[in-house]
């Protein structure tokens, strides 16, 4: 009688965890704190800074700053303070170093999530000031539109100028950023996103570019978590959000991952935007937006699959390089694939710190 007693308690247990948790219980080679651990054990290996100089700017790569950016997420809900430390030590030497963050482009400007970030997690006034100036020199000559001067109507921008604007409101709570970012994604969405759910990767170029899109719907997913409902924009990104997440559903591969041209069944599976999808359905699950259990299910198909592709190093393989704009559909699917970029380090990580834990604020 003992050990029946015994058995139903710990049937119980496992049922309210998975209620509570509303998460599978991972493989544990799979579990999203040790692909965590190790991705940003790879990120704290590289010595250099990845640094890009241009004729418009000189930064930091965004990729890069996008995977500190994550890594200081991922910090804050595991507890590490380590992370958080060697973190603030190596962003604390571009500013005394004055290696130069110039912005004055969307690649440049988006450096400001990360020192925004880490002046969240410390309080140290110096990344709350460098992150507020990329976040103001962004909209220093709007346009007529009352847009950023930087819009060019290529689909990574949602996330570029999307991402930066909410993390000033989240530092800030100044509602004129993330009316900004509103304001923004709203002309993106009229401008390019199809009837199909997904976007072009810019006017004149009619592909379904996997990364661009990825991009995308991690800015949407973004920005919706934070833009109050009363805003004017709020249900027209809400359901251009919701339509993107519909049409993702429809071609994930039934492996879990997503492919390099999203609607195209001969395209390569690619790593980088199977990442990005899988997180921005994993907040819009979290946040209760996205209610019906096939988007749930797509997350963790996405993740069960997208974590084979983590080498022993812990980067991530198959991650397609960084594309410009091009009317030709093999210039997409051609693209060289490289293994530990970090424009597929950075969406794991944040992947990864989305599915820690069902409560807890990212």
């Amino acid at each position: 009688m003992k050990n029946i007693v015994t058995l139903f308690l710990l049937i119980s247990l496992f049922a309210c965890n998975t209620s509570k948790k509303d998460e599978p219980f991972w493989p544990p080679e799979k579990a999203p704190e040790l692909i965590g651990q190790k991705a940003i054990a790879d990120f704290f290996s590289r010595d250099d800074y990845w640094l890009v100089t241009t004729d418009e700017y000189q930064s930091i790569h965004y990729s890069e700053a996008c995977t500190g950016f994550g890594a200081a997420r991922f910090a804050n809900l595991t507890g590490n303070d380590q992370i958080i430390e060697k973190l603030t030590e190596r962003y604390m030497k571009v500013i005394e170093d004055s290696i130069p963050i110039t912005g004055n482009h969307v690649d440049g400007n988006v450096y400001g999530i990360l020192p925004l970030e880490l002046y969240k997690h410390t309080g140290i006034e110096t990344f709350k000031e460098q992150g507020m100036w990329l976040a103001d020199q962004q909209w220093e000559n709007p346009t007529p539109e009352g847009l950023s001067y930087q819009t060019r109507f290529w689909i990574d921008d949602i996330w570029m100028i999307g991402s930066l604007q909410t993390q000033a409101y989240r530092v800030t709570g100044n509602p004129v950023y993330i009316e900004r970012a509103a304001t923004e994604i709203a002309a993106y969405l009229d401008k390019l996103q199809q009837t199909n759910g997904l976007f072009h990767h810019g006017p004149g170029f009619p592909f379904f570019w996997g990364r661009g899109n990825g991009w995308v719907a991690a800015g949407l997913a973004e920005v919706i978590s934070e833009l109050p409902p009363e805003n004017e924009h709020y249900a027209k990104i809400l359901d251009g959000y919701k339509k993107m997440m519909d049409a993702l559903v429809k071609y994930q591969a039934t492996n879990g991952m997503w492919r390099q041209l999203i609607d195209k069944d001969f395209a390569w599976e690619e790593t980088s935007c199977t990442a990005m999808f899988g997180y921005a359905l994993r907040m819009g699950v979290k946040s209760g937006r996205l209610k019906n259990k096939k988007y749930r299910e797509a997350y963790q198909k996405a993740w069960l699959a997208l974590t084979d592709y983590l080498n022993e190093e812990g980067k991530l393989t198959e991650v397609c390089i960084g594309t410009g704009q091009q009317n030709d559909i093999n210039f997409y699917l051609e693209r060289p694939r490289i293994t530990g970029d970090f424009h597929g380090q950075a969406p794991l990580i944040w992947f990864a710190g989305s599915l820690l834990n069902n409560d807890q604020e990212i």
